[in-house]
């Protein structure tokens, strides 16, 4: 590798820096293992969703490395100096592009825009060229819309037609459209019915000629119900006790009764066509079932007539004589082709195959792509404009985090969240909250997902939580989130996936668990103490509305000898005094153990402490220490190549507590201030406390002069006395002279 790169450290990775234009052209080198990101999403990142679909080359919905480094290669060809690109700005100046076409193409755009003398084109200016280009009647897409025949009606029409069967595809402009692709499938489906239609006529029955069609449209109309007919003749040929089962029943005519009737009405027509005669032959003239007199009537005349003459009855085999006609035609229909183009109906099919717009579009279409060299100049000029504009923050969110370590708000970040006294700025949007629900707990990091209203429009956040604690961090809690374009959203917590924000909040968790043990048992005690004195009020009530009759039931004997009092038990009163004897030598003992170490007992103080919380510290850093956004942005799409850490500095930027702003004055005087309680008075009887157990146990002997000491005032009583000297005698001293 010929180029010398530097890295910087942030999140727990060595990520590249992206200093100039040699850095950019060098990105094709970079080992793959060293980009922060291996693929994005183009969907739910602050970027202009139209830069990332000119980025994506396969239209994928991704954005991977080699998008990226086809990217750098447009810049590669168009930039003067490459690196320009990294300072993210909407314009151009002319100078800095060194492809010929595009700077043709950027100076027509200031000349169309009346700005010839212009030394820089904007964003803006593209954009507007662009779309008006787009709305003329040519634009190089390859797209015909029925505008674009102009005076040409006929030829509007059939465009019109085409999007009416087999589709359209949008134009530049959004209208909608016909390409060579749908104007092709639409000739072939044309040709296709049109051939098929001009096969019919050779099917047509002699003596019929064109009426053929209409005619076999009689004889399907009525055939199956002349078959039955003479079927049911042939039955009763065969048994005459069939033709009053079959010439319709007594209970058939009785349903009819109470129906409202008209000449063709269903139940009606489920009835014989006619009386059965056992002869096979169908009298016209005798009488016939009204609900195919209008169809019979149409066969005779449209079908029979033409073919056999005047009848005034007829046979099966008649009916088998005129069906055997339309054998050819009947094949030929059965043959018709299954296409879209059908539901304009063949005389517009024909007229269509017959006409010469369907050329004309072709040549419309042909005269359309003339232009698009011109649209892709101009094409080359935005996409220039938003490469300047949005590819160094593509870089800064791909090739390394940048952004987001620097706290200039990472592209994968959508707001803020205002909840329990503080700002969230890791807000990320929930796009597969399956995804969410198996990756979130890999963060180790605190989150709150919520749902998020605007109005009719809701959507669901992860926000991040890694400053202060999570005592009030809970489902159902309301805040207002802000996103991106400042609009306020109506904010509820919907799960919390919990874990330590920080060592100090571990520090004190143990504590508060233990005053919430408290105070549960407390409310539990309260509750059943209050429980049985409701059940004592319960009692004495009942008692007092049924003395009268519990004083008749069970009246006592004028002689019966009255309970003997209680007396004191001497064994409780013992009890209760071994009790607190062993409460306070437990507490004499405490306090002689800290107070025996002395000069240590600072140390003995916080030994303990550390015994306390030392586990639940050590569990909050394990995790702190793991604390990612991976698992959450994987979730949203992203394919992380390294962890991206949020450790506890960087935690404390993203949540901001509250906090007075500076210069601010406070008024402590609070007229609804809680009793404050003597808390010096207390800690100063402590202490004494502490201080006098302490002489008791002889603790404070050594530092004591020897007349106060507690073996010189208590004596034997001392408890230390029992331990023998606690200091060694003082030598005798010199004899005198």
């Amino acid at each position: 590798m010929s180029h010398r790169w530097e890295f910087f450290r942030a999140g727990g990775v060595d990520q590249v820096s992206l200093r100039n234009g040699a850095d950019l052209l060098a990105l094709p080198e970079l080992d793959q293992k060293l980009w922060v990101a291996l693929a994005m999403p183009t969907a739910g990142v602050d970027i202009d969703p139209a830069t990332l679909a000119m980025i994506d080359i396969d239209n994928d919905g991704r954005i991977r490395i080699a998008d990226v480094l086809t990217a750098i290669e447009f810049v590669a060809g168009v930039w003067v100096e490459p690196g320009d690109v990294l300072a993210s700005k909407d314009v151009v100046a002319l100078a800095a592009l060194k492809d010929g076409k595009v700077k043709t193409a950027a100076r027509r755009v200031l000349t169309l825009l009346d700005k010839p003398d212009a030394k820089e084109v904007t964003l803006g200016d593209a954009l507007e060229v662009v779309k008006t280009f787009e709305k003329t009647r040519f634009n190089g897409d390859g797209v015909v819309t029925p505008a674009s025949a102009g005076d040409e009606a006929a030829v509007a029409q059939v465009i019109e037609d085409v999007i009416a069967t087999v589709g359209s595809v949008p134009d530049r402009s959004g209208k909608p459209g016909v390409d060579a692709k749908l104007l092709e499938t639409f000739g072939e489906q044309i040709d296709r019915l049109a051939a098929w239609a001009a096969a019919g006529e050779a099917t047509w029955v002699e003596g019929l000629g064109a009426a053929t069609g209409a005619a076999h449209d009689a004889l399907v109309a009525i055939r199956a119900k002349l078959e039955d007919y003479f079927a049911r003749a042939r039955v009763v040929a065969f048994d005459p006790r069939a033709a009053a089962a079959l010439g319709g029943t007594d209970e058939d005519l009785a349903a009819l009764r109470t129906l409202t009737l008209t000449g063709d009405a269903e139940e009606v027509a489920r009835l014989p066509l006619a009386p059965i005669d056992a002869g096979g032959v169908l009298r016209l003239a005798g009488p016939l079932n009204p609900a195919w007199t209008a169809r019979l009537d149409a066969f005779m005349t449209k079908v029979v007539t033409p073919l056999l003459g005047e009848r005034g009855e007829l046979t099966a085999a008649d009916l088998a004589t005129v069906a055997a006609r339309f054998d050819a035609h009947a094949a030929w229909r059965k043959d018709r082709p299954d296409v879209a183009v059908d539901k304009l109906g063949l005389d517009r099919v024909a007229a269509i195959a017959g006409g010469d717009e369907r050329a004309r579009i072709a040549a419309l279409i042909a005269e359309d792509l003339e232009v698009a060299p011109e649209y892709d100049a101009l094409t080359d000029v935005e996409k220039t404009l938003r490469l300047q504009r949005d590819l160094g923050r593509v870089l800064r969110n791909f090739v390394n985090f940048s952004d987001f370590y620097s706290r200039k708000d990472g592209a994968f970040q959508c707001g803020t969240l205002y909840l329990d006294a503080r700002a969230s700025r890791l807000c990320l949007p929930v796009a597969d909250a399956g995804k969410h629900a198996t990756l979130a707990p890999l963060t180790s990091a605190c989150l709150a997902y919520c749902d998020v209203v605007r109005g009719a429009t809701k959507k669901s956040i992860v926000a991040a939580f890694t400053n202060g604690d999570a005592e009030y961090v809970f489902v159902g809690r309301n805040g207002v989130y802000y996103d991106r374009k400042g609009d306020s959203w109506d904010a509820t917590i919907t799960k919390v996936v919990s874990n330590p924000i920080s060592v100090r909040e571990a520090f004190w968790a143990p504590y508060k668990k233990l005053v919430r043990m408290v105070e549960d048992l407390a409310a539990k005690r309260a509750q059943a103490a209050e429980a049985a004195a409701d059940a004592k009020v319960g009692a004495a009530a009942t008692q007092i509305a049924t003395a009268d009759k519990a004083a008749a039931a069970a009246a006592p004997a004028k002689d019966a000898a009255k309970p003997a009092p209680k007396k004191i038990d001497i064994g409780t009163v013992a009890a209760i005094g071994v009790a607190v004897g062993g409460i306070g030598a437990m507490v004499v003992g405490i306090v002689a153990a800290f107070t025996g170490l002395g000069a240590w007992m600072p140390l003995g103080l916080l030994a303990l402490l550390l015994l306390i919380s030392g586990p639940s510290m050590m569990l909050a850093w394990m995790k702190l220490r793991h604390r990612s956004l991976g698992p959450i942005l994987d979730a949203n799409g992203w394919a992380i190549n390294g962890r991206a850490r949020v450790n506890v500095a960087f935690g404390a930027a993203l949540t901001e507590l509250a906090a007075l702003p500076p210069g601010s004055r406070r008024n402590l005087d609070d007229p609804y201030a809680d009793k404050q309680r003597p808390w010096r008075l207390y800690l100063v009887l402590l202490v004494l406390l502490g201080l006098g157990a302490s002489w008791y146990v002889g603790a404070l002997d050594r530092w004591l002069p020897g007349r106060a000491t507690s073996r010189s005032v208590l004596g034997d009583d001392a408890p230390a006395a029992s331990k023998g000297p606690l200091l060694a005698p003082p030598p005798a001293p010199p004899p005198a002279g």
